[in-house]
């Protein structure tokens, strides 16, 4: 016995201060407060509201209604009728503010028809627009958020108009 005794003695196992035990009434004691502060964190964890990344409140309705459009973001179709070639800025203008435009030809002389359809070919080029006639004098061009779809009859196709 006297090698477990030196044993005990070298690592400080005799210490009467280590084998000392705690009444179990303040364990269970212990228990029941380490409950309450878990019990308050909860509570506090719900009183918060919930921040997204930017630190704003987070919205509590996600779902967007699709049948009643906000009027802002409906789309917009302008009817233009160029007489000068000068208007052409003013046309790219509203293809890039993602509006169609509808183009009426009539009332200009045929060169500046032609250079005016040059420019804004360009201009629907770059946004990923389509430009498409749907008369003899009349073009239909459209940004990228635009689909035309269907085709007119052949005897619009026939003119050699463009």
């Amino acid at each position: 016995m006297g090698m477990l005794t030196n044993f005990s003695q070298f690592f400080g196992l005799n210490d009467e201060e280590e084998f000392e035990l705690e009444p179990v009434a303040d364990h269970q004691q212990e228990k029941v407060v380490n409950r309450a502060k878990k019990n308050e964190l909860k509570q506090e964890v719900k009183n918060q509201k919930a921040f997204n990344t930017r630190r704003e409140p987070a919205a509590t309705n996600k779902v967007i209604s699709m049948k009643n459009p906000d009027i802002s973001h409906q789309s917009k179709i302008v009817v233009f009728e160029p007489r000068v070639y000068s208007e052409v800025q003013e046309i790219a203008d509203l293809l890039l503010a993602n509006q169609s435009v509808v183009l009426n030809f009539t009332r200009i002389e045929e060169d500046q028809a032609k250079r005016i359809v040059d420019f804004l070919t360009g201009t629907i080029y770059a946004i990923n627009g389509d430009i498409q006639r749907i008369g003899d004098e009349i073009f239909l061009c459209t940004p990228k958020n635009v689909e035309i779809d269907g085709m007119l009859s052949d005897i619009t196709q026939e003119k050699d108009f463009y």
